[in-house]
């Protein structure tokens, strides 16, 4: 089995998919106050969306961008779910990071204050990427 260029915004959705699971997974645990459980997660959720970072980086930068198929009332659909998801994952990328250094520096108040935005800003940046990958490969895709 080899792998290629093609098969990243596949891996894509997986890894964003994955990060999705570990951001709710450790929301319930903070809830829970398992607060080392919490942390070990939500690092494990940075490293996969650090991951899923560089593999976009790289397919694009071999492929391109992926030109859109579908018509009518899923057009706007798409490009409205494209244009948020992209404004949302620049805001993001420091809000992640001053979240993580918050909590890693134990200034629990302060990272509550931002991890209120930024999980759900998180999360739905990571389930608007799996959407747009399911829009541009497989629900619109061309027949061959």
């Amino acid at each position: 089995m080899s792998f290629s260029i093609s098969d990243l915004p596949t891996l894509n959705a997986l890894l964003n998919t994955t990060s999705a699971i570990l951001l709710a997974y450790g929301y319930r645990l903070i809830r829970a106050g398992k607060r080392e459980e919490h942390r070990k997660v939500m690092l494990v959720a940075f490293g996969v969306s650090c991951l899923f970072l560089v593999s976009y980086v790289i397919y694009h930068y071999n492929h391109g961008s992926q030109p859109f198929q579908g018509e009518g009332w899923l057009r706007p659909v798409y490009f409205t779910i494209l244009i948020t998801h992209t404004i949302l994952a620049m805001v993001n990328l420091p809000m992640v990071l001053i979240t993580l250094r918050r909590g890693l520096k134990k200034r629990y108040e302060l990272h509550r204050k931002i991890a209120r935005w930024t999980l759900p800003i998180w999360m739905y940046v990571s389930i608007s990427g799996v959407t747009i990958y399911l829009l541009l490969y497989h629900i619109t895709a061309p027949t061959l």
